[in-house]
Formats: structure tokens, C-alpha cells, sequence
């Protein structure tokens, strides 16, 4: 008889004993709901359905770190496809899947190493779903390294909380990391702070001004930006600059040394002409692990009840040692997504509809991109489609207080997000 594959081999005796002791036992930090024994482990192993968005650095740790924990029903979803520079950190990977889409490598891989775990991939963008899907995990971990898509995830689930309905409750679990420090938190949808509530935590990403870029450039970066910005449209015209690619990077870097050079400034590499184009942040290794493991810790008390999760951030900073701290943050109630109150915005009675524009775009506890603009009477700018961009066009121009009242609401939208922004404006003297 032909031997079982890895895939399909049954539990091997023992393979879960280190963590029957935390299942079969309870504990001084045990939930009182905890119930040990063979319930708890039966719906960890056999009922317990958890999603997995992003199979990158921290998705891969993450995945492992699930099926070798005991979770058997995981999904993952990813829209990118394996590049080689991909393998140094993402240890799913080999060099025969560059090319391939990770969710669904990342997803073989873990079957054929953790026999009796089913994963299933998804290879496309988490904007694909419908509150359905969402609906059938218990819970959700964000390995993401794009704020938009966590907005975007934040918002779904907490619009999927219905007070009836206490399965409608998703908890998110979301993982960060940027260089040595890291971060990871629990989210309840509706009851904890969510990730709207933290924006003006992030850091802002760096802009540099045109005019700096283009007539005094005093660093490295400056050069990289005038060649990005500045002289790729003026020599290939229409032509769109893939950062992917290694001529368009190298054609960059030559362009950039060049005026460097020229302004006898030192430092344009190949690495920083990828790190400003791409904004690229370097990926450590380890502190995927840790903040992997750190999500994984969370989920798995979630979904057993076996000890308190986190309340509800949880911070690591490697730079100078290893140093962890957590802390609660707080809802803010004036929160586009969590809160029920309007944001109230103070601003210059001469305020143009462009400057306010600009000020959505750059506030750092609103960050909208393409913000459309309207009232419950009027629209006042709409992005999007061509025709009512162009009639709504001259508002821009327009004062804010000869279209809004002080007092008065706008409401702000973006196609990126799927949620709105209620604004109170008053005017100051």
C-alpha cells in the first residue's frame, strides 16, 4: 500500500502536547469563559475559521505560526506575485516561485509541510470580497504594508458589526513592522479604538518640496525625486514608470548620480534610488517573527479564551536594544469610521475648496486622498467621474464659506475607502 502523503497523513500522537498543557488546564490570566478540554481544542483544530491578509514578510511567519499552533481552516489573500528580492525574508518562497502568486505558494507550502491544515488562497485584492465572505471567519490578521488596505479592511469590519448579531463581531489582529521596531494590536470592531482612531500615530511620509527638487537640491533624495518626478516625464513623455523594473530603476539612478554630481552631493545609490521611487522601508527578518508570533499569541487567546489578549497595542523598538512596551488607546469619538460625531474643522472664513482639499489630503488624522467634497443640498467637488469633476471644477477656486455656513456639514468621500467623513466647519474671525 502506497504510503500517505504530507498532505494527507492524520495528527501524529503528541504533536500537540505543549499546547494541550495551556488547553487542558486553566491558568491565573484565564478568561472566565474558558472552558479547558476537548471543546476547546475541538474548535481551535476543527471549527475555528481565521483569515490571512497578506503572505509577505510578516504573512509568512504568520501562516506557520497558525498551522503549527493548531488552527487547521486558514485563508490568506494577496495580490502580489513573488519577486526574487522577496526571498531573503519570505521563507515560503523559493527561487522556482518567482513569478508566481504568493498566496497561492505560500498556501502550498504550508500543506505540504503541516499535514491536516487546509489553506486557501486568494490571488487578488481584499477589495474583491463581499461582506459574505468576511462574515464566515472569527477572526481577521492584517500582515499589510499599506495603510490605505488596513483603512479599508478597519472600515469593512467594523461596518459588519450588526448589535443583533454577536457573530457579526470579527476581531482584527494587525501587525506592523518598519525596520527593527514593530507593532501589533487588537482590534473589536465598535468597542476598542480602530485603526482610523490611530492614524495621527503614523509617521508622514516624507515630500519634498517641487521647487527644492528642482533648483537647489541639497541631498541625495532631492536628486532621485528631480529624476522621478521631473525628468522621467520630460523624456519619456507618457510613458509610466514601473518601479519594478530594473532599466527604469537603473535609468534613475544614472539620471540622479549625474545631477549629483553636478551639485557635488554624495550618497545616490541604487538601494536609496529604489528606497525614495518605492518608498521602501528595510525588512528585517527578525522583527517579522516577533511581531508575527506576537499577532499569532493573540489570535490564539482570542479563539481559546485561555488567557487575556492584548488591550490593546503592543509596541517593539529594536533600534537600541529590545525594549516592548503596550498601552491602551482610546476611541476617539469624533472617528469617520468607529465614532458617531462629526470631525469640527476651524478655518479661515477666506478658505478656498483647493486649500481644504489639501488640508484632508495632508491632515495627519485624516490623510483622504482624492477627497470629493459635498453637502446634504449641493457637491462641491466630486473626483470622479470626468463629467461631474469638470462641472464641480470652479468650485475650487470658490471661498468654502460662500458654499458652507458656518456650522454647516460636508461630507467627504474617496474611492479608496469605504466609508465617509463628516465635517462641522466653523470659520474663525
Amino acid at each position: 500500500m502506497a504510503s500517505e502523503s504530507p498532505t494527507s497523513a492524520q495528527d501524529w500522537p503528541g504533536r500537540y502536547h505543549h499546547i494541550d498543557q495551556v488547553l487542558d488546564n486553566p491558568g491565573p490570566r484565564t478568561d472566565p469563559a474558558f472552558l479547558a478540554g476537548d471543546g476547546v481544542k475541538q474548535f481551535l483544530r476543527n471549527e475555528a475559521k481565521i483569515l490571512v491578509i497578506g503572505a509577505g514578510g510578516l504573512g509568512c511567519e504568520i501562516l506557520a505560526n497558525l498551522a503549527l499552533t493548531g488552527f487547521k481552516d486558514i485563508h490568506v489573500i494577496d495580490m502580489d506575485t513573488i519577486d526574487i528580492s522577496n526571498l531573503n525574508r519570505q521563507f515560503l518562497f523559493r527561487q522556482k516561485d518567482v513569478g508566481h502568486p504568493k498566496a497561492t505558494v505560500a498556501a502550498e507550502f504550508i500543506m505540504n509541510r503541516v499535514p491536516g491544515v487546509k489553506v486557501t488562497p486568494y490571488f487578488g485584492k481584499i477589495q474583491d470580497k463581499d461582506d459574505d465572505y468576511y462574515m464566515q471567519f472569527n477572526l481577521v490578521i492584517c500582515g499589510l504594508d499599506s495603510v490605505e488596505a488596513r483603512r479599508w479592511m478597519n472600515a469593512t469590519l467594523v461596518n459588519l458589526v450588526d448589535p443583533e448579531n454577536p457573530e457579526s463581531l470579527k476581531p482584527m489582529i494587525d501587525g506592523g513592522t518598519e525596520g527593527f521596531k514593530g507593532q501589533a494590536r487588537v482590534i473589536l470592531p465598535t468597542i476598542s479604538s480602530c485603526y482610523e482612531c490611530s492614524l495621527d500615530m503614523l509617521n508622514k511620509p516624507t515630500a519634498f518640496p517641487i521647487c527644492t527638487i528642482a533648483n537647489t537640491p541639497r541631498l541625495p533624495e532631492h536628486c532621485i525625486e528631480w529624476a522621478s518626478v521631473l525628468e522621467w516625464p520630460r523624456v519619456h513623455g507618457d510613458k509610466k514608470m514601473d518601479t519594478d523594473d530594473p532599466d527604469h530603476i537603473g535609468w534613475l539612478y544614472k539620471v540622479a548620480a549625474a545631477r549629483a554630481a553636478e551639485f557635488k552631493i554624495e550618497g545616490v545609490t541604487w538601494s536609496l534610488t529604489q528606497g525614495v521611487v518605492k518608498n521602501i522601508i528595510p525588512a528585517i527578518a527578525s522583527t517579522n517573527a516577533i511581531i508575527a508570533a506576537a499577532c499569532c499569541n493573540e489570535a490564539f487567546k482570542i479563539a481559546t479564551s485561555s488567557a487575556a489578549y492584548l488591550n490593546n497595542y503592543f509596541m517593539l523598538i529594536g533600534t537600541d536594544g529590545v525594549y516592548s512596551y503596550t498601552f491602551e488607546h482610546e476611541k476617539r469619538d469624533d472617528c469617520p469610521v468607529c465614532g458617531g460625531e462629526a470631525l469640527e474643522m476651524t478655518m479661515s472664513s477666506e478658505t478656498t475648496v483647493e486649500q481644504l482639499i489639501e488640508i484632508l489630503v495632508e491632515k495627519q488624522d485624516i490623510q483622504i486622498k482624492k477627497p470629493s467634497l459635498s453637502t446634504p443640498t449641493k457637491q462641491i467637488y466630486l473626483q470622479a467621474p470626468p463629467q461631474l469633476e469638470k462641472a464641480t471644477r470652479p468650485n475650487l477656486e470658490k471661498k468654502v464659506s460662500e458654499l458652507v455656513p458656518s456650522g454647516g456639514e460636508v461630507t467627504v468621500t474617496a474611492t479608496t475607502l469605504p466609508f465617509s467623513l463628516s465635517l462641522r466647519i466653523s470659520y474663525s474671525p
